[in-house]
């Protein structure tokens, strides 16, 4: 049977009316870039030999947004793009088939996937035009859960809790949070005030940029071991974080005269930020204390940081990669102290956006269907229980 949605915001709120991870790349360069959203992961051991770019059944032109292998097989997952794209794999990644689901198939829309998730064989994946799937079976079968049309915002972010079946997280480009542990039946929204209301009490804080607020974050990403939230205002002049229990967003002034391009999580808790210029910085969520890396991007955009232990790596150190326009590729195996161009991706002729580890192999997403695999240390696993999508992997 059908429920009725509750109001927009209300401590529970029934999202699913009945049963059955917004962005747009902008081209290479010093020009802003508007990326998909992307995901902390979850720090497994990894060494890499050179990527290799790997042959995708698909269109021209696509955008790759998220990748997440189940808890039940480290070799078999799911690649999300735009355009509908859903693209499964059995050999952790090495090679991709194309999957449909009938459910998003009946309305005549072209689904943009923006993010996947699973824990164990229980996996969700979210869209714009808004949209969530779920799945029990690892991949099988995938149904819809259809969403209230007062949902504030498009789903860009879903996250798979373990511990009990049903249970998920999903977020908003509009900064709604909201948790579910019954299958997606009902939903109880985590923040309890609006981002408009918020920045309403704030602007005369000392908020630079507030003002200009326009309803929407660019960039969501989840803390993978404690639920914590960092967003991007869309036009980069500020960002916001988030902890659970708290009732609303916290905004920050940039601590750069550039604006945000992204941020996510680094090792030992800390955030990374890039900007519109190339920079790199790294600092505390409790302050607004950042401290510039020497990466040396010339000039390109930075789009996505992703890192991962290191084998031998000491506490809070490990390998990572940035990555963003023209196929830039930069590496660190400090913890992003230290950084040096990666010239094996220099081939590669697109934009990279999104850097996603899964178990011992890497995954580097781009425009145009660009995947690069990086072997791990493992050397055949595609993936651990829970990568990608959601905040729970990178995130």
């Amino acid at each position: 049977m059908g429920r009725v949605p509750a109001p927009l915001l209300a401590a529970s709120t029934s999202l699913s009316e009945g049963r059955e991870r917004l962005h747009s790349p902008a081209q290479a360069g010093q020009e802003p870039f508007d990326p998909p959203p992307s995901h902390p992961s979850a720090l497994p051991v990894f060494t890499t030999t050179l990527p290799t770019q790997v042959t995708l059944p698909i269109e021209p032109g696509v955008v790759l947004l998220d990748i997440g292998f189940t808890g039940s097989d480290p070799n078999h997952g799911f690649l999300l793009g735009s355009r509908q794209t859903l693209l499964e794999t059995k050999d952790g990644g090495r090679t991709w088939e194309p999957r449909s689901v009938a459910a998003a198939q009946d309305e005549g829309f072209n689904y943009r996937f923006n993010s996947i998730s699973f824990a164990g064989d229980e996996g969700w994946i979210v869209g714009k035009p808004a949209i969530l799937l779920h799945t029990t079976d690892g991949g099988v079968n995938w149904e819809r859960v259809p969403l209230s049309a007062k949902l504030p915002g498009t789903p860009v972010l879903v996250t798979a809790l373990g511990g009990k079946a049903g249970q998920a997280e999903m977020t908003t480009d509009q900064g709604a949070v909201y948790v579910t542990d019954n299958g997606a039946y009902t939903w109880t929204a985590a923040v309890q005030e609006t981002v408009d209301a918020t920045l309403n009490r704030t602007v005369s804080s000392g908020i630079s940029g507030a003002s200009y607020y326009e309803g929407s974050f660019s960039q969501i990403e989840r803390a993978p071991d404690t639920g914590e939230y960092v967003a991007v205002s869309s036009r980069g002049n500020f960002y916001m974080t988030w902890a659970p229990g708290q009732t609303y967003w916290q905004p920050h002034n940039r601590p750069t005269g550039r604006r945000i391009q992204n941020m996510g999580w680094a090792p030992g808790g800390k955030l990374w930020l890039s900007t519109r210029g190339g920079d790199v910085y790294f600092g505390s969520p409790t302050s607004e204390k950042f401290d510039q890396a020497k990466l040396g991007s010339r000039g390109f955009g930075i789009l996505d940081v992703g890192f991962g232990a290191g084998a031998g790596a000491a506490a809070g150190a490990g390998l990572g990669f940035a990555c963003g326009g023209s196929g830039s590729l930069f590496r660190t195996e400090d913890g992003g102290v230290t950084w040096r161009r990666d010239r094996a991706a220099d081939g590669v002729a697109g934009n990279l956006y999104a850097v996603e580890f899964a178990g011992g192999n890497g995954f580097i997403l781009g425009n145009d269907g660009i995947l690069l695999r990086y072997i791990g240390s493992g050397g055949g696993g595609g993936g651990g229980g829970g990568g990608g999508g959601g905040g729970a992997g990178k995130a």
